[in-house]
């Protein structure tokens, strides 16, 4: 068997990715979009299948709402030979966005190298520095562009302090990297982080939803079956290790001297996803559901979104949070627990 091999070359404005004995896959980069195309044919190509698993692929993407077809699919105008003429012809390109997603759900030893490659590429930008876009910054307000080399600074210790030394996937980078540009919030929480100031944030929101094992139990096998569904979960997922899940349930209500031990919804929630990140009460899985019951928690209590109806905390910010939990050090819980509640207010 024919080793295979990836990497990438930049030729007036394509990127390249090279598959080995196959041949090179062409797709076509959008500086001004920041991203990168490709048809249905060389997704198939580029991961080593057929193209109706593509299809396949793509149409649960979009009925599962995980991405929006009129933001990651595009029809451009392609020269094609058919016979001994050539024809244009609107063909239908997907993003990087989709790529990413296909590769994440497709079974086959090239996209396991993509997904590789992606995450090797994604962490050298994510250590060794970031592409700043002059024309947007030009536009920034006085205020924000005197301290914005501060803030850089402050995520960029963070990151190397946390991630530097640990294999991630392009979607935990893409989580930390989007808190960078669109959770400004975070800014001023990540400073107090990294500087130590970080205080735990309670408010006085009452409970409406009380997580007990059954119910919250059902709604985990609920997602697992969904999640199978699309053939996107191992066996051992949601599988439970032995009693540590239904402890935790039990830890986040606990009472001391008649008093509860975390009596705001806001520490209960933080509490509820460490524990689950760092205890590892299920087999596999137990980020994603950690996060998942956290969002639920959250949204069962009320407490979820602000008047405006905007999330308290977004996917791409709880994809980092999530990620910043498993990668910290046990001894600096309450810090972790403090950042998440300071991010519910």
């Amino acid at each position: 068997m024919t080793k295979k091999s990836l990497k990438t070359e930049n030729l007036n404005g394509k990127l390249i990715i090279y598959t080995g004995s196959k041949g090179g896959v062409e797709l076509r980069a959008d500086t001004d979009k920041e991203t990168i195309w490709a048809t249905q044919a060389q997704i198939a190509m580029l991961f080593d299948v057929n193209p109706q698993a593509i299809i396949k692929h793509l149409g649960n993407i979009y009925s599962d709402g995980e991405l929006m077809r009129s933001s990651t699919c595009s029809k451009m105008e392609q020269v094609q030979t058919e016979g001994d003429r050539s024809v244009k012809r609107q063909i239908e390109f997907y993003n990087l966005d989709a790529i990413i997603a296909v590769g994440y759900r497709v079974n086959s030893k090239q996209a396991t190298q993509f997904r590789i490659w992606a995450t090797k590429t994604l962490r050298e930008y994510l250590i060794k520095g970031v592409v700043i876009n002059t024309d947007r910054i030009k536009k920034l307000p006085d205020k924000i562009l005197s301290d914005l080399n501060e803030k850089f600074a402050v995520m960029q210790r963070l990151v190397e302090k946390r991630l530097a030394s640990n294999s991630l996937n392009p979607t935990e980078i893409s989580g930390m990297l989007s808190v960078v540009h669109d959770y400004t919030k975070s800014w001023s929480i990540f400073k107090d982080y990294d500087e130590g100031e970080l205080k735990l944030i309670r408010s006085k929101n009452k409970e409406k939803m009380h997580f007990d094992y059954a119910f919250v139990r059902t709604a985990i096998d609920n997602v697992r079956a969904d999640i199978a569904r699309n053939d996107t979960a191992s066996e051992l997922f949601a599988s439970e290790r032995d009693g540590t899940f239904q402890g935790i349930l039990k830890t986040i209500y606990q009472t001391f001297g008649g008093n509860e031990l975390y009596p705001s919804l806001e520490e209960k929630a933080a509490h509820l996803l460490y524990f689950i990140i760092k205890d590892h009460p299920f087999s596999d899985g137990n980020k994603r559901i950690g996060s998942f019951l956290f969002i639920s928690f959250l949204s069962l209590n009320g407490i979820l979104n602000r008047p405006n109806g905007e999330k308290k905390i977004n996917d791409n910010a709880l994809v980092a949070l999530a990620l910043l939990i498993a990668e910290s050090d046990p001894k600096e819980k309450d810090v972790m627990v403090a950042l998440t509640t300071n991010l519910l207010v």
